[in-house]
């Protein structure tokens, strides 16, 4: 059992999955520190770093009195998706959820009042049950390029979350896409997921969402069996594609995401074995592919508005994070 003593509700805990991070760490770590309304615990998880990250952790621990660190035995190689879900579990696992309204995963730095924003419009919205802001990534000539992350989803990276819809969604599911999946599940619940782009909430990627540390067409080409794990269909994936064409890096993004997703139907790939969620998912994705995805987006969370039940017990599964 945890001894967590959050002393100032709201109260939001983080959640932070870390691996030889001694180039980018003492950023994420000074803009928590500057936050406006600090966390009331802030667990780091140290997934077997072999570089200067532990030492770095070790000085901020002293500074920050919420800053927990978790350490686990280093895995054989780094495993995007998976294995960050795996870490993030890892740290979950230390943390007496009842003690906190409000839950983030964090991967990098925020500008100061990331948290009281999200909390601010979590108060004027009792049904959003995540949200973020919108994360940009800088090109070789130093502009910053948007990821392109939808109004009606949260970004990964920044996910913040109401901790009783997490729990009603059944937590993250241990794959690839598991940060669309959510977005997903907490509408066929009642729940509105958002994310704004507005310049006081932006973020700074410092790669690409859907690269790789072993290249772009590998990192997008995952984002195609990802689509293709939540139940995508191929009509709605090819038509992702075509509209993508033109975003950086042209057509080799676009072409690795469409590809990726084929190769793992050919290949017969596992899904998500929940048909409930892949109706839900094939309607919205065609009325989006009919009408747009923000007529699309409105139709569903007016239609499951008396689905929204914040009293409802976990649906999915009373383990957070298995699978549906």
């Amino acid at each position: 059992m945890s001894q967590d003593t959050p002393t100032q509700k709201p109260a939001y805990v983080l959640i932070t999955p870390a691996r030889d991070e001694e180039d980018f760490a003492e950023r994420t770590l000074s803009t928590v520190a500057a936050q406006t309304v600090p966390p009331a615990l802030w667990v780091v998880v140290d997934d077997g770093s072999s570089d200067r990250t532990p030492e770095i952790l070790e000085t901020w621990r002293v500074r920050l009195p919420y800053l927990r660190i978790v350490r686990r035995e280093k895995r054989a190689s780094r495993s995007v998706g998976p294995g960050v879900i795996d870490t993030f579990y890892a740290g979950l696992e230390t943390v007496d959820l009842d003690q906190y309204p409000f839950l983030c995963k964090l991967d990098l730095e925020l500008p100061p009042r990331y948290f009281e924003t999200m909390l601010e419009r979590m108060a004027r919205q009792p049904r959003l049950g995540t949200c973020s802001g919108k994360a940009y990534y800088p090109a070789p000539d130093g502009t910053l390029i948007s990821e392109g992350v939808g109004d009606e989803m949260s970004v990964g990276a920044m996910k913040f979350y109401r901790t009783t819809c997490f729990r009603q969604i059944g937590g993250f599911v241990r794959q690839v896409m598991w940060d669309g999946i959510d977005c997903h599940r907490a509408r066929m619940l009642g729940w509105t997921a958002r994310s704004w782009d507005e310049p006081e909430i932006h973020v700074t990627h410092l790669r690409p969402m859907g690269s790789s540390h072993v290249g772009i067409w590998t990192g997008r080409k995952r984002h195609g069996f990802g689509q293709h794990f939540m139940g995508t269909s191929l009509a709605y994936m090819t038509a992702s594609a075509i509209y993508r064409l033109p975003q950086r890096p042209v057509v080799v993004g676009a072409l690795a995401n469409w590809w990726g997703f084929v190769q793992s139907m050919l290949r017969g790939n596992e899904r998500l074995e929940d048909p409930e969620f892949r109706t839900f998912l094939r309607r919205y994705q065609w009325s989006a592919l009919l009408r747009g995805k923000q007529a699309a987006i409105n139709r569903i969370e007016a239609e499951y508005a008396d689905r929204f039940k914040p009293e409802r017990p976990t649906r999915w599964s009373d383990k957070l994070g298995a699978a549906a």
